[in-house]
């Protein structure tokens, strides 16, 4: 018992060590287990399938490398672009009035509005303020995601191309797809202000303003953005209402409810606001002063997009349909064109053309004359002058202190800028001068019962030879008195009395009256052959009275 010992566990420690090499000591490798390899699997095609595969990999990389460097850096030029227009722009309110050149009111005597002339600004409208009818309806018909996007309108754009080329166009003529954000832009001429020394004129300028090139159109782009990071919508369109062009001199939308319906853009009605809306895509054309009936057709396609983009109830649009808008008196009148243009030709160069400033005119127009001078010519065209005659007529009323009343300039009523034949045309005044001879002759003594020899006449002019003059009649009376001849308008009395009264004498009391502009030289002179503007004839024979 005591020799035999009980096997004995090996001590955990003992396994921490391996066990020494040596005879039986080698560690057994399972025959089982043997290393093996995964067979390599061959490559897909032959060499000229892998050699293409490989090469369009190596041009598909170098092409992303290019591409995302490319896009990176243009990226961050535009970036850049943005923040320094950003920098540049101004506050809000320097930018409602572009204009370089003021307006000018035209009022008649009773103080009421006739005519207007330059450039009308009317005052400045904010979004927040202005009607809300008028807000919606410009919205709706010129960026009806305005409020949504960020100032540029992928969508609107790209069907603007489609358009463009579906009509034969290039793709940027014709439909530009911009938003308000971008025709704010554009109508800031992006940031770039009128210089005279480089525009010929305001025209010029505008019209490079409006160029439509793709260099233009991505700096539009670009003045766009840094506009929506500046401003608020509201601000965005604040700028649009007030610079807008709206036909007929109207700078934005204050001064075109003013011009058209004689009320603020605050009051404006929903059809009145949807014709404002209207003449955005084409002012003159669409103006309601020249073609209502055209104007109100545009505005019920603007009541159309109100109702369906929800600004308009069902009833509000149709009882906007059913009562269109309508011109205001005074511009449904558009009396005294030729007046106004007069006043604007005589006045100041720096109160009336050349004006920095808004002005006003209080003139001595009387709207009851004016209209039935008008009146009265086109009775006369209408019923005694046969059709298709080209005769012309002028007409000119004015009181005694010389004070203007009304002036009709020609057949057309309806102007603006044309031919003024009571002020530009010259025409020999004939027997109308001959008061003027005889005044002479009252001037120096003479009395209306003087007589004068009614016979045969003729005169040795030098360089011309012989002149006899004749009496309409072909009639000699022999004695007259001075009284008789005028009356009568007798031509050889009158030649008589000039030259003995002195043609210069003629000349000098002729311009006392007015009418001093290149007086013919000869004896002629009595029987009217110089020539004078129809106001200056009337302005005469008003110092007569």
């Amino acid at each position: 018992m005591a020799g035999t010992r009980k096997p004995t566990k090996q001590l955990v420690a003992d396994n921490r060590y391996p066990k020494r090499r040596g005879a039986g000591g080698a560690p057994k490798v399972s025959a089982s287990k043997k290393t093996s390899r995964s067979p390599k699997q061959k490559p897909k095609g032959n060499m000229i399938t892998r050699f293409i595969k490989w090469l369009l990999r190596l041009i598909w990389k170098l092409i992303w490398a290019v591409l995302w460097r490319t896009g990176l850096t243009i990226a961050l030029l535009v970036c850049l672009a943005i923040g320094y227009v950003w920098f540049s722009l101004p506050p809000v309110g320097e930018l409602l009035d572009g204009r370089a050149r003021g307006s000018v009111t035209l009022l008649d005597y009773q103080d009421e509005i006739f005519a207007w002339r330059g450039d009308q600004f009317g005052g400045v409208i904010n979004a927040k303020t202005v009607s809300p009818h008028l807000k919606n309806a410009v919205v709706a018909t010129e960026d009806k995601r305005f409020y949504r996007h960020f100032g540029l309108s992928p969508r609107g754009i790209a069907s603007a191309v489609r358009i463009n080329l579906s009509e034969g166009r290039g793709p940027l003529s014709g439909h530009g797809g911009s938003t308000i954000t971008q025709q704010s832009a554009k109508l800031l001429c992006l940031g770039v202000p009128y210089d005279q020394n480089r525009w010929a004129s305001e025209r010029a300028y505008e019209a490079d303003c409006r160029q439509g090139s793709l260099w233009r159109k991505v700096k539009e782009a670009i003045y766009a953005l840094a506009m929506e990071a500046k401003y608020s919508k509201d601000d965005i369109l604040t700028i649009y209402l007030n610079r807008a062009f709206l036909g007929a001199g109207a700078r934005g939308f204050e001064a075109a409810a003013q011009r058209y319906f004689g009320r603020s853009a605050a009051d404006v009605s929903p059809a009145e606001a949807a014709m404002l809306a209207g003449l955005l895509v084409a002012p003159t054309r669409y103006a309601p002063t020249n073609n209502l009936t055209r104007s109100q057709n545009r505005a019920g396609v603007i009541i159309g997009l109100m109702e369906e983009q929800s600004y308009l109830s069902a009833q509000e649009a149709a009882a906007a349909r059913q009562k269109p808008a309508v011109l205001s008196p005074a511009a449904e009148a558009n009396a005294g064109g030729y007046f106004a243009d007069w006043v604007m030709e005589s006045g100041p160069l720096f109160f009336t053309r050349n004006t920095t400033e808004d002005v006003k005119i209080k003139t001595t127009l009387d709207p009851t004359i004016q209209r039935a001078a008008e009146e009265a010519l086109e009775y006369v065209f209408k019923d005694l002058v046969k059709t298709g005659s080209e005769a012309q007529a002028a007409i000119v009323v004015m009181s005694a202190d010389g004070a203007v009343r009304a002036m009709v300039g020609g057949r057309k009523l309806k102007v603006s800028g044309a031919f003024n034949r009571a002020t530009q045309a010259l025409r020999q005044t004939g027997s109308a001068f001959k008061p003027f001879v005889y005044a002479t002759a009252l001037e120096l003594g003479y009395s209306p019962l003087d007589m004068l020899e009614d016979s045969p006449l003729t005169l040795t002019i030098p360089g011309s030879g012989d002149w006899s003059p004749k009496n309409y009649s072909e009639e000699f009376l022999g004695q007259v008195t001075l009284s008789e001849a005028l009356t009568k308008s007798l031509n050889i009395p009158a030649v008589r009395l000039s030259e003995a009264v002195g043609r210069e004498n003629v000349r000098i009391v002729a311009a006392d009256f007015g009418l001093g502009t290149d007086l013919a030289e000869g004896p002629a002179i009595a029987l009217g052959v110089s020539e004078a503007t129809l106001i200056d004839m009337v302005g005469a024979y008003a110092g007569i009275l």
